[in-house]
This record gives C-alpha cells, sequence and structure tokens, in this order.
C-alpha cells in the first residue's frame, strides 16, 4: 500500500461522516420543523448507519479510524506507528471540515459559518469523557476479540449515545472542531469546544494508560 492512501482515506473517510452528521441534522430540521426529538432521531439513525458504511470501506486502508483518540488510543496500542500519527490527525480533522464545506453547499448554505448553538457546562464535559472512554473501550475490546464485527458495534455505539448522553455524544475532536462551522442542529460554538475536546483527550489517555499498562504487565 502506497504511504498516502492511509491518510487519504482518513481524510475522505472523516469529510463523508461529517456529511452524514451534519447534512442529517440539516435534512431532519427541514422535515422535522420544531420536533427536536424527531430531528435527533434522524441524525443519530443516519449517523449509525453511515459509520457502519464508512468504516467497512475505509478500513482496508487505513483502519478507518477519522477520530484523533481513536488513533492515539491504537498508537498506544502498538497498531498504529506514532510517526503516522500527526498525518492521520491532520488528515482527519481537514477532512471533518471539509466535509461541513460540501455539506453546506449541497443544501444551499454558507460554506463555513459560526455556529451560535450553546453547549456549556461541566455536566456536557462529563457526558463527552463517559462517551468517549466507552467508544475507545469498545473499539479496544471488539478489535481484539471480533475483528470483523467493529463496525457494527461503533454504529450502534454511537447511533445509542446520541440518546443516553447528555452531549449527544460528539467522542470525536476532528467532529468537534468542524461542527463548530455549522449553524445547524449539530453545531456547537467555538467557546464550548475546548472543553468537550479536553474531556475527549482526557478519556484517551486513561485508555492508552490502561492499554500500556496491560501490556507492560503481559
Amino acid at each position: 500500500m502506497k504511504s498516502w492512501q492511509p491518510i487519504c482515506a482518513e481524510f475522505f473517510g472523516a469529510a463523508f461522516l461529517l456529511a452524514v452528521v451534519v447534512g442529517s441534522g440539516i435534512m431532519g430540521e427541514r422535515l422535522g420543523g420544531s420536533n427536536q426529538a424527531l430531528i435527533l432521531l434522524v441524525n443519530s439513525t443516519a449517523t449509525g448507519a453511515g459509520l457502519v458504511a464508512l468504516i467497512l470501506a475505509f478500513a482496508p486502508l487505513s483502519g478507518a479510524h477519522f477520530n484523533p483518540v481513536v488513533s492515539l488510543m491504537l498508537a498506544s496500542r502498538g497498531d498504529l506507528p506514532w510517526r503516522a500519527l500527526p498525518g492521520y490527525v491532520l488528515a482527519q480533522c481537514a477532512g471533518a471540515v471539509a466535509g461541513v464545506i460540501a455539506t453546506h453547499a449541497m443544501f444551499g448554505l454558507p460554506l463555513l459559518e459560526i455556529a451560535a448553538k450553546p453547549r456549556p457546562g461541566l455536566n456536557l464535559m462529563w457526558s463527552e469523557f463517559l462517551a468517549t472512554l466507552g467508544l475507545l473501550f469498545l473499539i479496544h475490546r471488539v478489535s481484539r476479540s471480533r475483528p470483523d464485527a467493529v463496525a457494527y458495534a461503533v454504529g450502534c455505539y454511537i447511533a445509542a449515545a446520541y440518546w443516553f448522553t447528555s452531549s449527544t455524544s460528539f467522542a470525536n475532536p476532528a467532529v468537534t472542531l468542524a461542527r463548530g462551522f455549522t449553524d445547524s442542529f449539530t453545531g456547537i460554538r467555538p467557546v464550548d469546544e475546548p472543553g468537550f475536546m479536553a474531556a475527549q483527550l482526557l478519556a484517551a489517555v486513561v485508555v492508552a494508560f490502561g492499554v500500556r499498562s496491560r501490556k507492560s504487565a503481559a
């Protein structure tokens, strides 16, 4: 495999993921009006299904991380060379923003907006910590025991986490960054992004430390 293929896969995978997340949110708003539960149902179902499809498509090329904290956890586990981590993270972030731009173009919106949707508070940061911790633990365990089932496990978990977390489970710093550029249902004010990202990274550090501790003990 050529060295640029995983980077391209992470870029386009993240872009399509954001197209699914943001696009389904916009479509849900347009069709569901003010019914927030219906919009969230549309958004969560589309995101879960989209994740399954994208992971199945891109896993052979890059592992289909689409998420800096997933890449960090897998690097700590030895499944991704540390030297490849910066390229993965940059591709994921750039792809996520590109996905927002492409989606806004589809729906006739300004290509980039500054989100105004408030998502403040320690409770939402705690929610993001738990959502990310659960996602990383799930990927760690399922990829060891049932690697063929990772796509379905991740899609189902994220679809469920939209509902059982107060933050609607961003669980991804690249997604969090990109959603600051859409003033739609899925947006997040830029001022609230650092708290979400800090919680996500803390969860990644906890899981990475646990993974490395078990390797050392073994």
